[in-house]
């Protein structure tokens, strides 16, 4: 493989508490082609936090080594996704006079700077700065200010903070794999990037990712991020109240959730009957699929009433007129967009990567999306080096001394 197509690989490793996935994508003129996917059951997670870091470590070498094998490349460098209950966004403010009179690169990254000046507590970090608009003598919704004119420059942003430790234990799991860590992702975000339109976010759209341990929740209004929200609460949970409810084990629970699950009564039929395994050597029994639906629609009923309790907290139920989005592997379950569209009272999708080419049928489903739209996410943003192996360590330190290098370069 020549060295200039290397260079366009671009690797999204989607650390997930029931699965790991690495996608490869090429970047070609056209977008994005999916050359390579590779996945593997995780067990060293628990709601998105590392809680093993060897069975995590094991778990990607496995991903990484088959998405290798399908792209016949190496993998060296990964966007890696973040989730989990710690994880908090803030909308944020910064006003800056303009140097000389026209905005300036620089005046746009000091007025970024300026949004970010939060107290932020010692064992958080800022994971993303998001800029939602900016304004130029009152006159607001800029999205683009350089080159404009005026005298001061305000610039709003949404900032994501998490868990310093949660964040590293991330990069540390993925480089024992031995990988580097491009950046660290928020899950929805990069989900967003491939299940949402651009008409949808100008409208206002509430993304809702429903993971194996976490729910992830993203509102879009006027083509930026207004909120972003986790909540620690998922498939997982699902499948643990049908072994719980049907006394079955964990391993068979999850087949018949996959193979039968449907929160919505309405849309089973009378007569449907299924097979459940029993512990401790006992018979399978046969039961009626609607006993399946009536442990299942009242957890599913339960999440989606916390995502709305999240959306109205947010302030932002008016502004999405186009709808939610539902994407994440549990979103696949029967009746889900149908029981969201009673709670929320408002259009619901499925969302599934789009805007991709290459392997289009392979990852053409809810459970691949943030993988996808890490690669997406990786695409438009390279060059943004946040975490390297070597700096994890020296983090604070060589933060500091950057900061003091740049004040001589502007004094001298």
């Amino acid at each position: 493989m020549s060295a200039s197509k290397r260079d366009t690989l671009i690797v999204g490793l989607d650390i997930g508490t029931t699965k790991i996935c690495a996608i490869v994508g090429s970047l070609t003129e056209d977008g994005i082609d999916i050359v390579g996917i590779g996945t593997s059951p995780s067990s060293g997670m628990r709601k998105g936090v590392v809680i093993n870091i060897e069975s995590t470590v094991g778990a990607i070498r496995k991903a990484i080594n088959e998405a290798e094998l399908m792209a016949g490349c190496e993998i060296k460098s990964v966007y890696a996704g973040i989730a989990g209950g710690h994880i908090k966004g803030v909308n944020s403010q910064g006003v800056i006079a303009i140097k000389n009179r026209e905005v300036s690169p620089e005046d746009v990254r000091r007025v970024i700077d300026a949004a970010k000046a939060i107290a932020i507590p010692m064992d958080r970090e800022v994971i993303h700065i998001l800029p939602q608009e900016f304004i130029i003598d009152e006159q607001d919704g800029i999205r683009e200010p350089l080159g404009m004119s005026g005298v001061r420059l305000e610039a709003k942003v949404h900032i994501v903070t998490g868990a310093v430790a949660s964040a590293q234990n991330i990069v540390k799991s993925c480089n024992r794999s031995g990988l580097d860590v491009a950046d660290i992702v928020l899950e929805q975000l990069a989900s967003s990037e491939a299940v949402l339109s651009a008409d949808e976010k100008e409208l206002g759209v509430c993304l809702v990712d429903i993971g194996g341990g976490t729910t992830d929740i993203a509102v879009f209004s006027e083509g930026a991020i207004k909120y972003t929200s986790v909540l620690a609460l998922g498939g997982n949970h699902l499948t643990n109240d049908i072994a719980v409810g049907l006394r079955t084990p964990m391993a068979e629970a999850e087949k018949i959730k996959q193979k039968y699950g449907c929160c919505l009564a309405s849309l089973v039929g009378k007569d449907d009957k299924i097979e459940v395994p029993s512990v401790g050597g006992r018979k399978p029994r046969e039961l009626s699929r609607n006993v399946l639906c009536e442990i299942l629609g009242p957890r599913v009923e339960e999440l989606f009433t916390l995502v709305n309790r999240e959306i109205i907290k947010s302030g932002l139920e008016d502004s999405i007129a186009s709808g939610v989005v539902l994407t994440g592997g549990s979103s696949i379950l029967e009746g889900m967009p149908e029981l969201a569209e009673q709670i929320f009272n408002l259009p619901v999708r499925r969302g599934t990567p789009q805007k991709i080419g290459g392997l289009v049928d392979v990852v053409n489903s809810p459970v691949y999306a943030t993988g996808v739209g890490l690669v997406i996410y990786g695409s438009r943003n390279s060059g943004a080096h946040e975490f390297p192996a070597a700096k994890v360590e020296s983090h604070v330190f060589g933060s500091v001394l950057g900061r003091m290098k740049s004040w001589f370069h502007e004094f001298f």
